[in-house]
Formats: structure tokens, sequence, C-alpha cells
């Protein structure tokens, strides 16, 4: 049971990052950032990195891993906004 669970949970940090997938889409097909909070996303990318060091020191790298692979794709989004709000 506890394999099925921590399947489960690398699937789901997983798919945490795919959901970042359709802004990072929207801002490049619209070449803009006005509807995105980058405050919102900033906060989400201290928590992933929060999320990266907690991993790392509990060893749990099922975490760790899952929340670097988040902290790009929201990242990803982070960086575009500041790009086209400059824009």
């Amino acid at each position: 049971m506890k394999e099925l669970i921590t399947w489960l949970f690398g699937i789901s940090l997983l798919v945490n990052a795919g959901l970042f997938i359709p802004q990072i889409i929207k801002i490049l097909k619209t070449k803009s950032a006005k509807d995105f909070s980058i405050l919102t996303f900033g906060g989400f990318n201290v928590l992933q990195i929060v999320g990266i060091l907690y991993g790392y020191i509990q060893n749990d790298f099922t975490l760790m891993w899952g929340m670097v692979v988040s902290l790009i794709a929201c990242g990803s989004v982070t960086l575009l906004a500041f790009i086209y709000r400059k824009n």
C-alpha cells in the first residue's frame, strides 16, 4: 500500500506541473500576460523552492524532483509574464 501511495504522489506532482502548461501556451499564443498575477505565480515559485528544500532535507526525492519539475513549469509562466508585461 505504501508503494501505491508513493507512486500516486509522484504522479500527482507531475500532474501539478502539467497544470501550468496551459498558462504557458496562453501567454505564448496571445503574447500577453495582462490576466496573470505575477505575485501569485511568484508565491507558487517560493512554495515550490521550499518544497524542494524540504524534500532534500527529508531525503524525499519523489517530493524534491516533483517540485523541481513544478518549479520549471511555474517558473516558465512567471518568466513569460515578466517578459510580456514589459512589451
